[in-house]
This record gives C-alpha cells, sequence and structure tokens, in this order.
C-alpha cells in the first residue's frame, strides 16, 4: 500500500503531458453547390472551423452576400473594382499580403478610405502549416503594423491563410492572436492572368454557384473579374441578394460589435 501512495505522489509532482494540436495540412476544399444550394465542407471539417471560429458561410436562410478579394500583387484593376463597389454601395474585405502593401500603398490607403475591410493574407504568402510559430507571428504581425501604418486602421481580425492550406494549429494559433480565419463558399480559378477568358466567364462562374450566406472569393488580378463587377452585383440584386460586410457577419455570428472582437 505504502509504495502505491508513494506513487501516486511521484507522479502528482509532474504534470500530464498536453495532447499535441495537429498540424497536417489541409487544403481548403468543398462539394460545389448545386441548384444554388449552400456548398458542404463535411461535418468533420465543419467541426474543426466552429471549433476556432473559423467560417466560409454567412446565415444560409437569408440571401446575403459577402464579397471578398484577394490582393498578392497589383495587376492595374484594383481601383476599377473600387470604382464599381463606391458607385454600387458594395462593402467588401481585401486580403493583402506584404508585397501589395509595399507596392500599392496608395489603393490601400483608398480601400481603407472607402469603407472596406483590409484583412490579413500574410506578409509573404507562404504555407502557414510549414512556419514556425515565431513565424506565424511575425507573418501576420508585419501585416498588421504596416497597414496601420498606411491606413490608422487599429486592428486586424480577419485572416486568410495563403492557398487556402490550414491545419488545426495555425486555427488556434490564429484565433490566439485574435483572428477569424475567412475561408470562401463560392470561388473558380480566375487568377491565372494569363488565362482570362472575358467578362461572360466570370459572370457565369458567379451566377451558377451563387447561394444564400456566400462568401465570394474573387482575386483582383483578373481583368474578367473587374469587367463582370457590375452585371454581377445588378443581377443578383435582382435576384432579391443584397451586400453585406465581414463586420456585419461578425455581429451575427458572435453577437459583438466589430471593435469588440478586433484584437
Amino acid at each position: 500500500m505504502r509504495w502505491l501512495i508513494s506513487l501516486v505522489l511521484a507522479l502528482s509532482l509532474f504534470p500530464a503531458p498536453a495532447f499535441a494540436i495537429s498540424n497536417a495540412p489541409i487544403h481548403w476544399g468543398f462539394k460545389r453547390s448545386e441548384n444554388h444550394e449552400p456548398p458542404s465542407a463535411g461535418k468533420e471539417l465543419d467541426e474543426l472551423l466552429a471549433k476556432y471560429d473559423a467560417f466560409y458561410l454567412g446565415d444560409t436562410s437569408e440571401k446575403t452576400i459577402y464579397l471578398t478579394f484577394d490582393n498578392g500583387y497589383e495587376n492595374g484593376y484594383t481601383a476599377q473594382i473600387l470604382d464599381v463597389l463606391k458607385e454600387k454601395h458594395v462593402p467588401a474585405a481585401f486580403f493583402v499580403t506584404g508585397h501589395y502593401l509595399q507596392t500599392a500603398p496608395d489603393l490601400v490607403k483608398r480601400m481603407a478610405a472607402e469603407g472596406h475591410i483590409i484583412g490579413n493574407h500574410s506578409w509573404h504568402h507562404p504555407d502557414l502549416t510549414a512556419a514556425s510559430e515565431e513565424r506565424f507571428r511575425e507573418e501576420l504581425e508585419k501585416v498588421k503594423e504596416k497597414t496601420e501604418e498606411l491606413t490608422g486602421q487599429k486592428g486586424m481580425a480577419y485572416l486568410r491563410p495563403p492557398r487556402g492550406i490550414f491545419s488545426e494549429r495555425t486555427l488556434s494559433l490564429a484565433r490566439d492572436l485574435g483572428y477569424y480565419h475567412v475561408f470562401w463558399s463560392l470561388a473558380f480559378v480566375d487568377w491565372q492572368t494569363d488565362r482570362q477568358r472575358g467578362w461572360q466567364y466570370a459572370y457565369d462562374q458567379i451566377m451558377k454557384q451563387i447561394h444564400p450566406g456566400a462568401i465570394l472569393l474573387l482575386h483582383s488580378v483578373s481583368k474578367d473579374n473587374a469587367e463582370a463587377l457590375p452585371k454581377v452585383i445588378d443581377d443578383l440584386r435582382k435576384q432579391g441578394y443584397t451586400f453585406a460586410s465581414l463586420d456585419e457577419l461578425m455581429v451575427k455570428k458572435m453577437g459583438l460589435h466589430p471593435r469588440l472582437f478586433r484584437p
């Protein structure tokens, strides 16, 4: 009996090891919607995202669309996109990299001045699952600091991982830093600047996949997207859709004012 008590006392001196969080890379993807129904990422992935307050859909009972752009580099079309958004009174979120911040500062300033959200797409656009915790933090912090320097925007709440690659570990690290992962429920191959197919292609891709609560991902380097955007907005509104910002979505999801969930 004494040896058992001694063993229990000895074990109590050493804390139980924490279970490691998986860093197995996950490439974001989902089963595309049909008949304008929301897509599905599957129960397991949905539960993982929910655990860390990550999301790829809005309220699927409402015909609301959340427009987002990934801005890795400037190709001459962002000003045109901003003109359309301003004319149509549509909010958007722009996920920017360090390269974009350094080479297109005036456009970043304009995004903020016109009321759009600037999100984090990392400084160097790496696979964040391969980054150490220190580098992970640095990749995000540099974007946040440069954005604040250019625009005065305090804090940054939204992260879109480069190439849609993530893991439970990166979800956890980002959440600890105050970020919400924002994925997407509607996208198509639009980033190949040497394979643009005309505005009708972009328009058709969006209109056939659109669904209530869609988070739409577009790349601002696409000429097709820039030219299709006015008609996309007009025709979706004719179908009864409205456009809202990610901040409005977060108020619905978290019940918090945006300034309360920004780091």
